[in-house]
């Protein structure tokens, strides 16, 4: 049930369409948001246990108001339960009824309650020690706790401060100053047409060894009548080249050729309009600063591709150095493009290169052919010439 449901809203959200559709075209769901957020929600989870086997991950993703609270809880928690303890010691050793007898030996000196057991519990895990409550010799119950409390008190410290500091180093905020451009272009690069966007890094630190990739995002059917909703194609950026690897010191425009491998080999301008589709790009690299691995996305629908554009130039030079305008960055203008796709496009070419190539050979017979004439003419003329001589002789 839960399948069809999933496949109803792919169809519905991917080309699928009622009456009420064909008369006002819906706002297409994006499977990646523009911030970078997967649109993505996981429902009837049955194996939650999961989560809690790898604990320390799951500490991790929670929202900040939640790990402070886990976090004030892990020691609040361990402080009331080792008081108590500490308490409960005192009680049955009957410590708390010989408060004001001076030869009574305690457990601890100065533990007249559960406040004060409480508060020795602090200074035991904390390792403050103020001096006034102190654990005596005479209770190796209490020695045997004190170890314990210690040791586990080590661990909790070294759990929720590692959780802590793996929460504030996270690189995600560094993705924030990852911009991609708002619009994917198509044009012509090198008699070829193109599909181009912008990634730039407001940072003056780098990201290291900077990869970029992208997908493709369209349901499709099979030959045997399967629907596979968010097939996911893979969009080649220069993977074999090498351009996929970015020195991302300056806003790059990245490039993919659109060839017979491509899945927009046969988009033409008027069907890109109408398709469903949505492109999703991932930026990676590591945080120059920190060394940790950053992963920055974007996405564009159908309409956010913009047919016979090429984006605005940002870097100008000036007096000793380069300076990025980033006022233009997801600036485009108007050139002449194609409107036909890239098949046509080759397949034109093609033609026009064959007609080039036997146009030329027939051409140049038909020079030979002239040379040849005009050879044989003036042969003629001197043979001509030369019988009045013979004649003349004779």
């Amino acid at each position: 049930m839960a399948a069809h449901s999933t496949e109803g809203v792919a169809q519905s959200n991917y080309g699928g369409s009622s009456g009420k559709g064909t008369e006002k075209k819906k706002r297409r769901q994006r499977y990646v948001e523009k911030g970078g957020k997967c649109n993505v929600q996981h429902g009837n989870v049955r194996e939650t246990y999961r989560y809690l086997t790898d604990i320390f991950t799951t500490l991790v993703d929670l929202k900040w108001r939640f790990s402070l609270l886990v976090f004030t809880l892990a020691y609040a928690i361990t402080w009331l339960f080792f008081g108590l303890i500490w308490w409960f010691i005192a009680y049955c050793r009957g410590d708390l009824d010989h408060l004001e007898d001076h030869t009574w030996t305690p457990c601890v000196n100065n533990l007249n309650g559960f406040v004060s057991a409480f508060l020795f519990s602090i200074e035991t895990e904390t390792t403050i020690g103020y001096g006034h409550r102190v654990i005596t010799d005479k209770c190796p119950e209490g020695i045997i706790l004190l170890l314990l409390q210690a040791i586990l008190g080590s661990m909790v410290n070294a759990f929720m401060v590692g959780c802590m500091f793996v929460k504030i180093s996270q690189p995600n905020k560094r993705a924030e100053t990852l911009v991609f451009s708002s619009h994917a272009v198509v044009s012509l690069r090198d008699d070829r047409l193109c599909l181009m966007f912008r990634v730039g890094d407001l940072r003056s630190s780098h990201i290291v060894e900077a990869s970029i990739r992208a997908k493709l995002i369209k349901s499709k059917q099979t030959q045997e009548g399967e629907f596979i909703p968010l097939n996911q194609t893979d969009i080649n950026l220069g993977f074999e080249t090498g351009d996929d690897r970015l020195f991302l010191v300056s806003p790059l425009i990245i490039s993919h050729e659109i060839n017979e491998h491509s899945p927009f080999w046969e988009v033409s301008k008027e069907q890109l309009a109408k398709d469903e589709f949505e492109i999703v790009v991932i930026l990676e690299g590591m945080v120059e600063a920190t060394g940790m691995t950053c992963q920055a996305r974007s996405s564009y629908l159908m309409d956010e591709v913009l047919w016979g554009h090429r984006f605005m130039s940002v870097l100008s030079l000036e007096d000793g150095f380069y300076e990025v305008d980033y006022n233009s960055f997801h600036q485009t203008f108007e050139v002449p493009t194609p409107s036909c796709s890239a098949k046509e496009l080759a397949e034109a070419t093609a033609r026009m290169d064959a007609h080039l190539y036997w146009s030329i050979p027939s051409r140049l017979d038909e020079k030979v052919e002239e040379g040849t004439e005009k050879e044989a003419g003036d042969k003629e003329r001197n043979g001509s010439l030369a019988n009045p001589e013979s004649e003349s002789k004779v």
